[in-house]
């Protein structure tokens, strides 16, 4: 039995009704990519248009910034060097070799000494904040961090530049409120909040979220619902925060490992204690510092220093020479500075140093304006008028130092670029070199 069959047909010939020719179905296929390939192109260059990206403008330093001479002794006065406008800053910025000030929508990298701008970045919305941190980062160079307000409203728009040169490092898109204040160990850097905070490595992946986390990855695994954060310090690969939360009638110390073995999402809590009833239901307690293994808490009404070690055990509870209105309430960050053997701590009207090992009070200091900061051999703290030089063992005032245009009684908040002053009134930064 024989079984007939039709020949093939060549390939630009139709042989079934309704089926396209192969040479058709190649040319619909090709046809069919690049109108993909032109939706595609114009889909991107409509995003790129609308990406915040877009709006960003910077300009880099053509050699990385110079750091200042390294100071020396504490001079006998100081003059005015430079001013510039940084709103979006708490404290001068020293970040690597720069000085950057930071207002409205520009961080800038300036020369210590000049003034004079090296590098810029500028985006068209507003800038939450701005820190340095992860100084072992570029060889040194280290990281300034800007923060921008996101569309959402959020501070959510995360650029690390090299302060040295002004280039881009790395971004992220972080999860914060507006009022957020960046603090930085050495090691990580964390964004505070009063019911949400992150914390962050050199290369801007978060390492810990706690609080109301905005979009959870994990339900349950927060250890407290609904509380607000009154007070945060980040020291020594520790965090500690002030937690005020409901049911409960007195504040509440809870110290947070940063990087934790259970990832971001499941927070490694240290220990979390209850705190000593306050005279004033309204008042709270403030974080002051935290060492290796140990953590100072200060308390208003009375005021005092309560000091925890690293298994939320009280092992100190030391009376403070300073106002109750100083701690009449709690503090978001505490205004400190540190040289390595002291922590410096201003209370509202006082610096009070603090032993960094086992942060037990060594002196107070009353009438200053801002915690002291070391500037070469000496010690200096901020006072209505100027400066005073203090001794760093004692806390007894060596000597006064007039600065020029230095007048009221406002907070100042000091640092030291090499021998250069920096000095943060308000909202503008005022330079000092040594004269």
């Amino acid at each position: 039995m024989t079984h007939s069959s039709t020949p093939e047909a060549p390939p630009t010939q139709e042989v079934v009704r309704g089926r396209v020719r192969p040479e058709r179905r190649r040319r619909g296929d090709v046809i069919a990519v690049a109108v993909i390939a032109v939706v595609v192109l114009v889909g991107a260059v409509v995003l790129w248009r609308t990406s915040p990206v877009v709006a960003t403008t910077d300009s880099t330093a053509a050699t990385p910034i110079a750091a200042p001479p390294r100071a020396g002794d504490v001079p006998a006065g100081f003059a005015e060097a430079w001013r510039a406008a940084s709103g979006a800053t708490p404290a001068p910025v020293v970040s690597g070799p720069a000085v950057v000030t930071a207002d409205g929508s520009t961080v800038i990298g300036r020369d210590a000494v000049s003034g004079a701008e090296r590098w810029r970045y500028s985006r068209d919305i507003p800038l939450c904040t701005v820190g340095s941190g992860f100084p072992s980062a570029d060889n040194g160079a280290g990281r300034l961090l800007a923060l921008y307000q996101g569309p959402t409203g959020w501070c959510s728009e995360l650029t690390a530049l090299r302060p040295d040169t002004g280039a881009r490092a790395a971004s992220s898109n972080p999860d914060v409120h507006p009022g957020t204040r960046l603090i930085a160990d050495g090691t990580f850097v964390a964004a505070t909040g009063s019911d949400y905070l992150e914390v962050w490595r050199s290369d801007l992946v978060r390492t810990l979220e706690y609080g109301a986390v905005p979009t959870p990855v994990q339900v349950g695994v927060q250890p407290r619902t609904g509380c607000t954060y009154g007070s945060t310090a980040l020291m020594q690969s520790r965090l500690g925060l002030i937690e005020r939360c409901p049911g409960e009638t007195t504040d509440r110390l809870t110290v947070v490992t940063p990087d934790g073995s259970g990832g971001a999402e499941k927070p490694q809590v240290e220990f979390s204690v209850p705190l000593p009833p306050s005279a004033l239901p309204s008042a709270g307690a403030t974080v002051v510092a935290l060492s290796a293994d140990r953590v100072a808490v200060a308390l208003p009404a009375p005021t005092r220093l309560m000091i925890l070690d690293r298994t939320g055990r009280q092992i100190g509870l030391i009376s403070l020479d300073v106002p109750d209105a100083d701690l009449a309430r709690s503090v978001a960050v505490a205004p400190t500075s540190t040289d390595g053997n002291r922590v410096y701590w201003w209370t509202g009207s006082a610096t009070v140093a603090l032993d960094a090992a086992d942060l037990a009070p060594v002196w107070t200091a009353p009438g200053t304006l801002g915690p002291a900061v070391a500037y070469g051999t000496g010690l200096l703290a901020p006072v209505p008028g100027g400066l005073v030089e203090l001794d760093p063992r004692r806390g007894t005032v060596l000597r006064t130092i007039p600065l020029p245009g230095a007048g009221g009684t406002a907070p100042v908040r000091l640092a030291v670029q090499g021998d250069i002053l920096l000095a943060q009134r308000g909202s503008e930064v005022v330079a000092y070199r040594p004269s």
